[in-house]
């Protein structure tokens, strides 16, 4: 029903911790596969991908690789970035009565700081990306990336948060001082 795809460079943390995020998501039958597309990684990403059963790729191109999705929806996300509360049901709601793309609200407990806020536009996948894969066929080129995805399309808000990818970063970091 729903392939999740993530762009990777040395993010095996990371990837750990949206992965087991998304658990729950496969176990009751939203997640049909989850799809790593690697920028030269020279960490634990790929055992971390092969352990929770995902496809890691190294030489890819983008259209091939949705092409090859087995959900009919894909949900892009960027590695550490964690859905949270009821968007299992929220979002096998959502799949069965739309079709425009979403994505999730921002976190209310985890905001960058008023100033980032204000000065940057916030990266396209920090809310995450749903959308259908026929239209992201449609849309895919070569040279792309899921970013250029996210960024062309209009879209409606999820009720379900998401915990962006740099709260986890901002947590590896912490560790290591």
């Amino acid at each position: 029903m729903l392939t999740i795809i993530m762009e990777t460079r040395d993010n095996e943390a990371e990837l750990a911790q949206t992965l087991s995020a998304l658990v729950t998501g496969a176990v009751e039958g939203l997640v049909s596969d989850v799809i790593i597309l690697d920028h030269g990684s020279k960490d634990g990403s790929l055992h971390v991908a092969d352990a929770a059963g995902c496809r890691f790729c190294v030489d890819w191109d983008l259209g091939d690789v949705l092409r090859s999705a087995r959900g009919e929806w894909l949900m892009l996300l960027e590695p550490g970035a964690r859905p949270v509360g009821r968007w299992v049901d929220e979002l096998l709601e959502y799949v069965s009565l739309n079709k425009a793309p979403a994505r999730f609200s921002p976190s209310r407990v985890h905001k960058r700081p008023l100033l980032s806020r204000l000065s940057k536009r916030a990266p396209p996948l920090e809310a995450g990306f749903l959308m259908r894969k026929l239209d992201a066929v449609a849309m895919a080129r070569a040279d792309m990336g899921l970013s250029d995805i996210a960024n062309a399309r209009a879209v409606r808000k999820l009720g379900t948060e998401l915990v962006p990818a740099w709260v986890a970063l901002s947590h590896r970091m912490a560790e290591r001082a």
